[in-house]
């Protein structure tokens, strides 16, 4: 977990290109809406698959809620749009090529797969209420029912 963000605190207002032609600004959602930030590997892959497929499937509580999802990769925006229109998500990606959002949040971490050591995003959700204060925050998911674990702490906020 990173050292930077800490539950209880104000999240740093961070700006990043979406999809749909958005520029996501965190500061746009103050007293707005709560936030769902996920961060995952690689679009198109079979676990992140499932986890925006599990979101997606989701949206609907999620907004009865008052919170908005986005999912954040280092991917480019043109991987997004096309992972986005194929599994039909409702929410918007986030690309963070230069990784400073992944930086922000921590996430950007040392991976061991097979033996081999590298960098990489690891799997987290941030939950982010109105005022822009990080709730709670979840680190290494594992992707089978995360999503449902992420929704009952948004109905408790």
């Amino acid at each position: 977990m990173s050292n930077t963000l800490k539950i209880g605190e104000a999240v740093p207002d961070f700006e990043a290109p979406a999809t749909s032609n958005l520029t996501f600004k965190l500061s746009d959602y103050k007293g707005k809406s709560n936030l769902v930030i996920y961060f995952y590997p690689k679009d198109s892959t079979p676990g992140c698959t499932t986890e925006g497929q599990d979101f997606r499937d989701l949206m609907e509580e999620f907004k009865a809620n008052d919170t908005e999802v986005f999912g954040v990769s280092k991917d480019s925006m043109k991987r997004h749009d096309n992972f986005k229109t194929k599994q039909a998500f409702n929410f918007e990606l986030i690309s963070d090529e230069p990784g400073d959002v992944c930086e922000l949040f921590g996430v950007w971490q040392l991976k061991k797969n097979y033996g081999k050591e590298y960098m990489g995003i690891v799997r987290s959700t941030f939950l982010i209420d109105k005022d822009g204060v990080l709730r709670q925050a979840w680190d290494k998911v594992r992707v089978k029912g995360h999503v449902d674990d992420v929704l009952e702490a948004v109905k408790a906020l």
